[in-house]
């Protein structure tokens, strides 16, 4: 018979359990210039969550920071995350010496990691691609096998920094389906790191914008899933986030005539 808690949506499941992330004063600085500065954030469990903000603000000094790759972060601030965490970046880091199952299994131990990682692989769709090499794996192929080595440590936290800024168009598309579809299966919390407006309103149910080093806008996106770029009921929390993000209306329409997916800036963040 199923629990009272298996028989509640997703975002319901979020609400019971405890928080995956907490955040308190979290402050950091570069050569005297404080790009965090006093970061207050609890992400609850399960919660699918994006962060966006222009290039140097923090975005990825933040996810770092919460990944615990980060060491020098100051302040009186406290940071608690579970202990199973893991990154996928915007390169897929595969190793190129290493087949892509050896890749998704890199790291972990026991009998059943090979099992583990094969049906990783199945899961994102690349079954019968495990012996195969990273440089015979398209773009798309080798973020999926990135997905998959993620997986393999069954995380309850997943750390995404823009993990598709560099896929063609329609590839992302298909990335977003299945990201959205893992976590619907596996539930970690997620924080996806983005320059993308449109990306973090199709898939986040929580969007934040970080703004002078602090959380300038904290938005809930109350619209079902599966969503599309071209739902018009999402154009409010577009307007919403881009005036957070200093882009007016003109500037939208001027960078984005074919309502492409809007971006904070097309720059790589080198925080």
């Amino acid at each position: 018979m199923a629990t009272h808690t298996e028989q509640l949506t997703p975002q319901q499941q979020t609400a019971v359990r405890a928080p995956a992330v907490r955040i308190a004063g979290l402050a950091r600085s570069f050569e005297g210039r404080t790009v965090l500065d006093g970061i207050d954030l609890d992400i609850p469990a399960g919660q699918f969550t994006a962060l966006l903000g222009h290039s140097g603000s923090g975005k990825s000094t933040l996810l770092r920071a919460i990944a615990g790759l980060d060491h020098q972060v100051t302040g009186s601030g406290r940071l608690d995350a579970p202990e199973r965490v893991s990154v996928v970046f915007q390169d897929s880091r595969l190793l190129p010496w290493r087949r892509v199952l050896d890749n998704v299994t890199l790291g972990t131990d026991g009998k059943e990691a090979a099992e583990r990682g094969r049906a990783a692989l199945a899961e994102v769709g690349l079954a019968g691609r495990e012996r195969a090499w990273p440089n015979e794996l398209s773009g798309g192929e080798a973020q999926r096998a990135a997905l998959a080595r993620s997986l393999v440590r069954r995380p309850e936290l997943l750390l995404a920094d823009e993990p598709f800024g560099a896929l063609d168009a329609l590839t992302r598309i298909r990335m977003h389906a299945l990201l959205r579809e893992l976590w619907e299966h596996h539930q970690p919390s997620v924080l996806l790191v983005t320059h993308d407006v449109d990306e973090a309103i199709v898939l986040a149910d929580r969007v934040l914008v970080l703004d002078r080093g602090r959380i300038g806008l904290d938005l809930t996106i109350e619209r079902p899933h599966p969503r599309s770029y071209r739902d018009p009921l999402l154009g409010e929390y577009r307007e919403r986030l881009l005036a957070a993000l200093g882009v007016t209306a003109h500037e939208d329409r001027a960078q984005n005539p074919t309502h492409a997916p809007a971006t904070a800036s097309h720059q790589e963040d080198p925080q």
